[in-house]
């Protein structure tokens, strides 16, 4: 599964896995199309567009209209993966998204890239901080959120072949690969990527290397830390939480997502609906909005989401946990 070296990761781009894990898809199911608001440069979706001119459709800069049409391709039949920048597709397409994909439960694969903070010199019109918390709470939404270039390319497959909506979300930044060609992605099932009894760090999305950096720390200071992967927020794999909150007792949630609403708030429901007493400490965005910054490292640092800051927080919620049994 992992098949990362911390110290040295290879780098590798996240839009370029998607392009061509839609290339390859493509040739394999005549059935997907592609509909782009005029960022096909950016999303990468460009290769498609090269391989399978008569199925990519350019509809400009309308993401309403872009919904609308890839809704009509799916009443007739096609896959359609409708792809923008998350904060667009979000928001200017969500009256869309509600009434023609989520509530008529229509087979469009609706792809937000430049996802969380990771458009990070385009400022807050851009950056898309609580796309998950929008459309967690569509009915009939798949949820899929990709760590590395090696998930991405899985997930387009398991998107291409999941018969209803499905949202992906996709960050602009090159990440280290984390995972081997083996990796086995399933939707709805999270994965347990390092074994760990004091705590379990639970990881949606990018923040996934500095989570592994932030495990690594902590085991240096005599706190063994679980690493649960939850990629896909809905449907949400309720067993493994649970399973991990009875073995380890505590929970650090990590997310590039507002906390209100996103996997702190999956967990935080989840554990709540079920009567289970858990620290739960997030680490997410905080109910603001970011700034801009010259580099994409440097505006996850500021936001908080650094792993400094996921040990701190594994080192609160520990230190409650120890605190509950001493009075036991």
């Amino acid at each position: 599964m992992l098949a990362v070296d911390l110290k040295n990761p290879k780098i590798a781009s996240i839009r370029e896995s998607y392009g061509k894990a839609l290339v390859k898809c493509g040739a394999e199911n005549d059935r997907i199309v592609v509909v782009s608001a005029d960022v096909s440069s950016s999303t990468m979706t460009k290769y498609f567009s090269e391989s399978c001119p008569e199925r990519f459709f350019n509809v400009g800069i309308a993401e309403a209209g872009m919904i609308d049409t890839a809704v009509g391709l799916a009443l007739e039949g096609f896959i359609p993966f409708v792809d923008a920048f998350a904060a667009l597709v979000c928001n200017r397409g969500l009256e869309q998204i509600k009434t023609c994909v989520s509530y008529a439960n229509a087979n469009v694969k609706l792809v937000g890239t430049y996802a969380g903070i990771s458009d990070y010199k385009d400022g807050p019109t851009h950056h898309s901080v609580f796309d998950i918390s929008v459309m967690r709470a569509m009915p009939n939404m798949a949820i899929m959120v990709s760590a590395d270039p090696v998930e991405t390319a899985k997930m387009v497959k398991i998107a291409a072949d999941y018969k209803g909506p499905v949202y992906l979300r996709l960050s602009r930044a090159d990440m280290p690969v984390l995972f081997s060609e083996d990796h086995e992605v399933t939707l709805g099932k999270g994965s347990i990527l390092l074994p760990g009894s004091d705590l379990t760090l639970i990881c949606s999305g990018t923040l996934l290397y500095r989570t592994l950096l932030a495990a690594r720390s902590l085991e240096k200071a005599g706190i063994s830390s679980r690493v649960l992967e939850i990629h896909t927020l809905k449907p949400l794999d309720t067993e493994i939480i649970l399973k991990c909150a009875r073995e380890t007792g505590a929970f650090v949630t990590i997310e590039e997502n507002s906390i209100i609403g996103g996997l702190f708030g999956a967990v935080a429901e989840l554990l709540a609906l079920n009567n289970m007493s858990v620290p739960v400490e997030p680490i997410g965005i905080r109910d603001r909005y970011a700034c801009t910054a010259m580099d994409v490292e440097s505006l996850l640092d500021f936001m908080g989401l650094d792993p400094v800051s996921i040990e701190e927080a594994a080192k609160k919620v520990f230190n409650i946990k120890k605190a509950g049994e001493k009075k036991k």
